[in-house]
């Protein structure tokens, strides 16, 4: 069975950084394309960083040169770095494959004080 564990979310201010930890159990994130998803208050799911299965990034317009996605396969984990966050980035990030095909996990939240 298939399990997501996202982690490191929190409470920062305007500015900050934190890193996310997606620990995954029952797949090798190595063999797909992995993405961070994050909802804000009243928005849709939306897909802000992918690490594809031949290790390309790709950004959001709105986290480009802020954020790092990142994997480890030694560990089975993929990261979020995430600098310079701004209140707009307050949200529950979610880790997923890209497309979304497995069942989500609980998310963590962060918010950005201004």
């Amino acid at each position: 069975q298939v399990q997501l564990v996202e982690s490191g979310g929190g409470l920062v201010q305007a500015g900050g950084s934190l890193r996310l930890s997606c620990a995954a159990s029952g797949i090798m994130l190595r063999l797909i394309g992995m993405g961070w998803y994050r909802q804000g208050p009243g928005k849709q799911r939306e897909l802000v960083a992918e690490f594809t299965r031949d290790g390309t990034t790709n950004y959001a317009d709105s986290v480009k040169g802020r954020f790092t996605i990142s994997r480890d396969n030694a560990k089975n984990t993929v990261y979020l770095q995430m600098n310079s966050l701004k209140p707009e980035d307050t949200a529950v990030y979610y880790c997923n494959s890209v497309p979304s095909l497995l069942r989500w996990g609980q998310g963590t939240q962060v918010t950005v004080s201004s």
